[in-house]
């Protein structure tokens, strides 16, 4: 499943991330681990504290992967509207959800400081860089005067989320695009601005 040339540990945190994006962190037994790392009995306790540093290590790096995709679009070129756009229309595995966002649905990882405060940091960052691309807009005339950056952030956040949600709930993607379609026509700037 893994490269040979990847270590041990690496694969521990690998096959921990993609148990946790699957079954959660109750779901996400140290026998699970190590059977999808393919490492031996005593693997985790020699790289690790446990069952709870593992799984720090696996949100951080998840967490990590998901802001550089997402600043990868909202940094990229274009006007803040087409990089919201680009964000909102990215390629995901809408049926398998958000590895972040369904981390806030896990009761042992919300009632974890420890563990939840990479997933709050990213949503929290998700939010700002999009307020801040939202600001921009409005300062370049490409928005109306009247929205809020962080409230449309939270709604961009939210659609996203909750595009998730109804995707998977009826195993069909159309529901996430039918979100993405509502919200940009939301926000489409008027036609004076798009020369």
């Amino acid at each position: 499943m893994y490269s040979a040339l990847m270590s041990t540990s690496e694969r521990l945190i690998e096959s921990t991330r993609e148990l946790l994006w699957e079954r959660g962190y109750v779901g996400t037994s140290p026998k699970a681990i190590l059977e999808r790392a393919e490492a031996g009995q005593g693997s985790m306790y020699h790289h690790f504290k446990g069952k709870p540093d593992l799984a720090l290590a696996a949100i951080r790096r998840t967490a990590r992967e998901m802001r550089a995709a997402a600043g990868a679009v909202l940094d990229g070129p274009g006007t803040p509207y087409e990089r919201i756009e680009a964000y909102l229309r990215r390629e995901r595995d809408v049926l398998r959800g958000c590895p972040v966002g369904r981390l806030t649905m896990d009761p042992d990882v919300i009632a974890d400081d420890t563990l939840r405060a990479p997933v709050d940091e990213t949503l929290d960052w998700l939010r700002e860089q999009i307020a801040q691309l939202v600001e921009e807009g409005r300062e370049q005339g490409e928005f109306a005067p009247w929205l809020d950056g962080e409230e449309i952030a939270a709604a961009v956040v939210a659609t996203v989320q909750g595009g998730y949600v109804l995707a998977r709930a009826s195993g069909s993607p159309a529901a996430f695009d039918a979100g993405v379609r509502g919200l940009l026509s939301l926000l489409k700037p008027p036609k004076s601005v798009l020369r």
